[in-house]
C-alpha cells in the first residue's frame, strides 16, 4: 500500500515521491513565492513531501536556497508540459521534504 507524502519504490525499483500537497507558483514574484512555499510547507507533516511548481531562474534559486537554509530537503527538475511531454520553458518542479521526520 502506498502512503501519500512518502517515497515509494516503483515496479522498476526506481524511487518516486508522492507529495502530500502541491502548490503552483508560476508567475508569482519573489519574495512572495518563497513566503507562500513556507506557509504551504507548514501544512505538510514532518518528513512528508510538498510539490512546488514555479518559474526557473531567480524564483527557483531563491525558493530552493531559502528552504534548504531552513533544513528542508529540496530536489529540482524541469517541469514537463502535460499535453505534449515536452519540457515547459522556464518552469521547474521542486520536491521539498519537510524537516522534522
Amino acid at each position: 500500500m502506498q502512503r501519500r507524502g512518502k517515497a515509494v519504490d516503483g515496479p522498476d525499483s526506481q524511487r518516486r515521491v508522492e507529495p502530500e500537497a502541491s502548490i503552483d507558483l508560476r508567475g508569482t514574484p519573489c519574495p512572495v513565492n518563497f513566503i507562500r512555499s513556507r506557509l504551504k510547507l507548514e501544512t505538510v507533516s514532518p518528513g512528508a513531501w510538498l510539490q512546488v511548481d514555479l518559474d526557473s531562474g531567480e524564483p527557483e534559486r531563491m525558493v530552493s536556497e531559502g528552504l534548504r537554509s531552513e533544513g528542508h530537503w529540496v530536489e529540482s527538475s524541469p517541469l514537463q508540459n502535460p499535453i505534449s511531454d515536452v519540457e515547459a520553458p522556464a518552469a521547474v518542479r521542486l520536491l521539498v521534504r519537510r524537516d522534522g521526520a
